[in-house]
């Protein structure tokens, strides 16, 4: 079996009241170990003390890999991070490509997108079953025609990667009747076919199908998932439930 999570954990810079990453950081940390994922795609960290700096110490048990979404400048920015178990997985090769017409230019953005915007993948050795697989996270930007963009250079790269089990997490800022999402779909299995939304912007929205989705190849069967839809009063992890599925390798 294979636990993963998808969260975006809202940028930790941002004005959030009651929110604030100060507030928060201790929920977001619970949901993470209440669930104790095998492999977690984070999006929206910010590369600073107090938001990556806190998970990395307080997250030990896993290997934190990340690269800033604007390229390798050293200047704090966000980025979307795959962890993993080191207790279950060996790395074995790892690498980032941009969501852009030349993915492999560092900081480099199209589309009218708003941000740079990253995929990072990890080529890991699963030591339970000796077999090796590729987990990619991701966050696409917001304007459309860079969602569509973003999603054809994703599905391309899988396409060049078809033979390998695959495992997909991020935040596609789009719902599941999009092109997009048909797109993905046509290459992966997504792990949660249904509506239930996952933006809430701490509980101000109710409505809205999910943008924060986990695909996997036909290697992998689902044995489960769910949205983990906890907060406590006024107070939630963050303004994006996180997504949570468990897999299992087919047979």
């Amino acid at each position: 079996m294979i636990k993963v999570m998808s969260f975006n954990i809202r940028m930790g810079l941002a004005n959030d009241g009651i929110n604030d990453w100060d507030f928060r950081k201790s929920l977001t940390l619970g949901r993470i170990n209440e669930f104790s994922p095998d492999l977690l795609g984070i999006q929206e960290c910010y590369d600073n003390e107090a938001q990556a700096g806190f998970l990395k110490r307080r997250l030990s048990g896993y290997e934190f890999i990340g690269v800033q979404r604007g390229g390798y400048s050293g200047a704090a920015m966000e980025m979307a991070p795959a962890l993993f178990k080191k207790s279950g997985f060996k790395l074995l090769g790892s690498g980032c490509f941009w969501l852009s017409e030349t993915p492999g230019r560092a900081g480099s953005l199209n589309w009218n997108a708003s941000f740079p915007r990253t995929c990072l993948w990890l080529r890991l050795w699963h030591y339970n079953t000796n077999k090796i697989l590729i987990f990619l996270n991701t966050h696409f930007d917001y304007q459309p025609m860079a969602i569509i963009g973003s999603a054809r250079v994703l599905r391309d790269w899988l396409r060049r990667n078809a033979d390998m089990p695959l495992i997909v997490t991020g935040d596609f800022n789009t719902d599941k009747e999009s092109e997009s999402y048909q797109l993905l779909t046509k290459e992966l299995i997504d792990t949660r076919p249904n509506n239930d939304h996952t933006f809430h912007d701490f509980g101000r929205i109710a409505i809205g199908g999910p943008i924060d989705w986990i695909l996997a190849s036909a290697h992998f069967r689902i044995v489960q998932s769910r949205i983990d839809h906890y907060h406590e009063n006024d107070v939630y992890p963050s303004d994006h439930y996180p997504l949570l599925a468990i897999l299992d390798w087919q047979s």
